[in-house]
């Protein structure tokens, strides 16, 4: 019997209209940025109106004793404030493609490209406060200001800082800076102090996340905690992946988790030991952000042998209010290509304008110290998963 087949050009071919795009992880700052005084990562827009730089007012409390029944004529208090600068910077980006392209495209590839713009612009925003939150205080302009690749970061950014720069932000920041489980690891050599992290002892644990808040609390100038709608007062914290694992694997943290930690039910969706999320534990928010831990593999590389007998190093970020700003001069807004061959070529693009950095302030006393205004760095041990 002849069986008719289908010869290879004439049997059908279905191919899916859906594009698998890479996971892109949400803005995990996104909950704790806002435009009120007490938010972690205050947002400024005064420069959508124009401008390249604005000056951010800081002012600190009064610490005089003050008089009672003699002379106060004369014995008032100065008080301290500072004007901080943050500059602005572009951010663009676009895809382009031919008609003659599109014609092969059994996908309707071309249509993903606002989608996969909107996430690179998330990205872009979240690296940039990461690199903000380790980069150090500078009173001058981003070294790449208005150049063709421009730079959204403002400060000194970690990885090219010098070793005199690190160590002047390290002496600088004394009461601020945490390496490790003890406050007696720190050293004015800010490569000793790393070197001082060991790799057993000086993981990210409850302890630490404690220690890390009675820093804040006992900074100068000090650092006020990020306020709940509800009136209470916790501080923030942001880890890497593998921080936050030795943190949630800490037997302390395990116990707080099982015995004394509020869920509704008894079913494991409510269930901290067996849901990811949030930890919480003495006043301290602990929120995990992978990217910080890519940031040591693949940006600050230093980190990666920077403890004792060489130990993979993590900074972690304490933080209260008013930690970063980010500053807007245009929101990201949809751009097309012009030039395009008498219709033949289409792009699209996104463009924004924003400047983003740690807050401080300039150091009452001598006048050059410049003090991170709403954070405590740690620097904890955090091997890779073998």
């Amino acid at each position: 019997m002849a069986v008719t087949t289908i010869q290879d050009n004439n049997k059908l071919v279905v191919y899916t209209k859906e594009i698998n795009r890479e996971f892109v992880r949400e803005n995990m700052f996104s909950p704790y940025m806002g435009t009120a005084l007490t938010a972690i990562i205050r947002i400024k827009q005064e420069l959508k109106q124009g401008g390249e730089q604005m000056n951010i007012p800081l002012v600190t409390k009064l610490r005089g004793k003050g008089k009672g029944a003699g002379t106060l004529v004369g014995n008032e208090e100065k008080i301290d404030n500072y004007g901080m600068r943050l500059w602005i910077d572009w951010a663009r980006h676009a895809v382009a493609t031919k008609k003659s392209e599109e014609q092969k495209d059994s996908a309707d590839i071309f249509n993903e490209a606002k989608p996969l713009l909107s996430d690179w612009g998330k990205e872009r925003q979240r690296d940039d406060l990461i690199e903000a939150f380790m980069s150090l205080p500078s009173e001058a302009a981003p070294s790449g200001l208005g150049s063709d690749d421009g730079d959204t970061i403002n400060g000194v950014r970690y990885e090219v800082a010098t070793a005199a720069q690190r160590n002047t932000w390290n002496a600088s920041n004394s009461d601020r800076v945490l390496y490790g489980s003890a406050v007696s690891n720190y050293n004015a050599v800010h490569a000793t102090a790393l070197a001082n992290i060991d790799t057993t002892n000086d993981k990210l644990t409850a302890a630490v996340v404690s220690l890390a808040k009675r820093r804040a609390m006992n900074a100068v100038p000090a650092i006020k905690p990020y306020k709940t709608r509800d009136g209470y007062e916790y501080f923030v914290m942001f880890a890497g992946t593998n921080s936050f694992r030795d943190l949630k694997n800490d037997p302390v943290m395990v116990q707080a988790n099982r015995e004394a930690r509020a869920r509704e039910g008894n079913g494991m969706d409510k269930n901290p030991l067996f849901q990811d999320g949030d930890l919480i534990y003495d006043g301290v928010i602990i929120r995990q952000v992978p990217e910080i831990s890519l940031y040591v593999t693949s940006v600050w590389t230093s980190l990666l042998t920077a403890g004792n007998a060489s130990a993979r190093v993590e900074p972690v970020f304490l933080c209260g209010q008013q930690a970063a700003v980010l500053g807007w001069g245009q929101m990201a807004k949809p751009t097309f290509r012009k030039e395009d061959d008498y219709g033949f070529i289409r792009g699209v693009g996104t463009e924004m304008a924003y400047g983003v950095a740690k807050m401080y302030k300039k150091h009452p006393m001598d006048g050059s110290d410049l003090k991170q205004w709403g954070l405590v760095t740690c620097f904890v041990a955090a091997a890779e998963d073998a």
